[in-house]
């Protein structure tokens, strides 16, 4: 089964993981099961020295899977394979209702562009980019014929999405 997605772009200090956590908490309070897929520009780990799971990837394991009564998460090395396509890792999520995308601008789903004053680039992804479908901003901004959102209305951005994306209204 392929879950709809909808993405949320911008530049760095756009606001986009701010508003990604918004939505996540007012889709799931209105009932739907919400996956998140974010794009890190830079290493990151989400283990730590010290703990078993660092010791076997340490030691060489190629991937390390960590399982208890609260959750799961499986560690994969990539060691010189190239990072997966988007396409493989939302095929990798367990069925949901939405995938939220955080970054991943180049890719061809239906985005939001985030703009805020403090961002590092001002540069509107919009023109450039037909996939992006709506604006939402902290300040006055020219969305063109797209609609536009205040960045911190989480409530009807997450209208808007819903709308978009025809996953229809869950009861809660």
């Amino acid at each position: 089964m392929i879950q709809p997605v909808f993405g949320i772009v911008g530049w760095k200090n756009s606001g986009k993981t701010t508003l990604m956590a918004g939505l996540v908490a007012a889709l799931a309070k209105r009932g739907f099961r919400i996956a998140t897929l974010k794009h890190a520009h830079h290493a990151f780990d989400i283990d730590r020295e010290g703990t078993d799971s660092f010791r076997h990837r340490a030691a060489g394991a190629q991937e390390v899977a960590i399982v208890s009564e609260k959750r799961w998460a499986i560690m994969h090395e990539l060691s010189n394979e190239a990072e997966p396509a988007l396409a493989d890792m939302l095929a990798r999520l367990s069925p949901c209702d939405l995938v939220l995308i955080e970054g991943f601008k180049r890719e061809s789903h239906p985005k939001l562009e985030c703009r805020r004053l403090d961002a590092r680039d001002q540069r509107f992804l919009a023109a450039d980019d037909p996939t992006v479908v709506a604006i939402a901003a902290d300040h006055e901004t020219d969305s063109g014929a797209l609609p536009s959102f205040d960045i911190d209305d989480t409530e009807a951005i997450a209208d808007f999405v819903i709308r978009h994306t025809g996953i229809g209204a869950k009861a809660s």
